[in-house]
């Protein structure tokens, strides 16, 4: 058994997985005539690993922009912690707890690591403008308190080395560790993680394994997975949404969602005589 599935297994045992957090149903997403989305409904388990799948076009990254607000469904509703919602905003998203990665990395280029991860903690700032302009009485305090929260999350996603490396600098891998740490800033409830091995050599995205579950393990954070390795997948998702053609497929544990025929000939492959 490899390190990687020694800590699979290891963690699998310790979680526990709770009531809903997020539920959408019957999601409709139309871009002029093409439906990218046609009634969607699944939903999202405190502490669970929740990966969804699909070929190339099935729907998953518009799947996450529905749920932190970006894109705006023409149809169903969404509910968080209970609270039916006819849409998402991105200020409630990220404000009540969702935090996102993306599949093309979104950082300040020119920005240390430290400063980009620094820019998650904005919505937890309380000081007026006038005060952190000054570095003044409250602002100097918040200040004090925001870096050395992110400090801790330097330690933990062992990234002390680049710390004051302006992130376009950075190796692909390196850029992804820090945007999802610029994420963990804003201490999620729900991490949304678009494709975050994508690019990735095979030692890059053991580390990267690692953090996801250690993030879920540690911090308790529900984390949404896109990812196209299979393995990895079924290695570490407690349940597997499945989509094509902007369609739920299949909907279930790895074990039951490797062995759906369906799933079989849309997305794993299919062996035909």
């Amino acid at each position: 058994m490899s390190t990687v599935e020694q800590r699979t297994a290891a963690v699998t045992r310790r979680r526990e997985i709770g009531e809903v957090l997020l539920a959408v149903e019957n999601i409709e997403l139309r871009f002029g005539g093409v439906t990218a989305l046609a009634d969607v409904s699944f939903d999202v388990r405190r502490g669970e690993i929740r990966a969804i799948i699909g070929p190339n076009g099935a729907g998953k990254s518009s799947m996450l922009n529905v749920i932190n607000g970006f894109y705006q469904p023409q149809g169903g509703t969404i509910s968080w912690k209970g609270q039916r919602l006819r849409r998402m905003r991105p200020h409630f998203a990220a404000k009540n707890g969702i935090a996102r990665t993306f599949q093309n990395i979104a950082l300040f280029k020119g920005m240390t690591t430290l400063d980009n991860i620094m820019t998650g903690r904005i919505l937890k700032m309380r000081a007026s403008l006038l005060e952190q302009a000054l570095y003044w009485g409250r602002a100097r305090r918040e200040e004090l308190e925001h870096r050395a929260f992110v400090e801790r999350i330097i330690d933990f996603l062992e990234i002390q080395h680049i710390r004051n490396t302006p992130v376009g600098k950075l190796p692909y891998g390196l850029q992804k560790r820090v945007e999802l740490a610029r994420a963990l800033a804003m201490e999620p409830e729900l991490l949304l993680l678009d494709e975050p091995m994508a690019g990735m050599n095979l030692e890059e995205k053991e580390d990267m394994v690692r953090f996801i579950l250690d993030v879920n393990e540690e911090f308790g954070t529900t984390v949404i997975l896109i990812e196209h390795d299979m393995s990895v997948v079924m290695d570490i998702s407690d349940r597997v949404v499945v989509l094509d053609h902007g369609r739920l497929l299949a909907d279930g544990t790895p074990d039951e969602v490797s062995r759906d025929p369906r799933v079989i000939e849309a997305y794993l492959g299919v062996v035909h005589d």
